[in-house]
């Protein structure tokens, strides 16, 4: 029997996003503040996406769904932010592995239409980029359904359980 397929997005739901904005001067963050359409665009600082933490729970999780699922992470990266693209990558090899051992070996999609992905599940925290339009189960990171990495866990292995009954 094959492993369903879930992807997991990372900033937010991997990815500690506030906690690489957290480590920048708040001289560079002004800079970024507005792009002059009163939008803030953070995430176009360069070397922003390296330093993150991982969300709490989240290699915990990730470690325990490898048993069970075939992972991938599905993440957007800024496109006029070149460094976040080898940040995600650089990221993704210190907390899981750069070999070919590793969980996210060459499973690393970067992708603003998310919804082509074609799987069972995504982990994601935010309903943009396709997520919404995903034709498997969006998990909608962070609601009040899907709070932390331990309730995302939990249901994800009772959908196992109940597909074998």
């Amino acid at each position: 029997m094959s492993k369903k397929i879930v992807y997991i997005d990372m900033d937010n739901v991997l990815v500690d996003f506030k906690s690489g904005l957290d480590q920048v001067p708040e001289e560079i963050k002004a800079k970024y503040a507005d792009d002059g359409h009163g939008k803030c665009i953070y995430d176009e600082i360069p070397g922003l996406f390296g330093p993150m933490l991982p969300m709490p729970g989240a290699i915990e999780a990730v470690h325990e769904l490898s048993k069970h699922f075939d992972l991938y992470i599905l993440s957007t990266a800024p496109w006029n932010n070149l460094s976040a693209w080898t940040d995600k990558v650089k990221w993704v090899q210190h907390h899981f592995g750069a070999g070919r051992d590793s969980i996210f070996y060459k499973r690393l999609i970067i992708s603003h239409h998310k919804d082509l992905n074609r799987g069972d599940y995504l982990i994601d925290d935010r309903p943009k980029n396709g997520a919404k339009e995903f034709a498997g189960e969006w998990i909608h990171f962070g609601s009040t359904q899907f709070p932390d990495w331990p309730t995302v866990v939990n249901y994800l292995l009772n959908q196992i359980s109940s597909s074998q009954d």
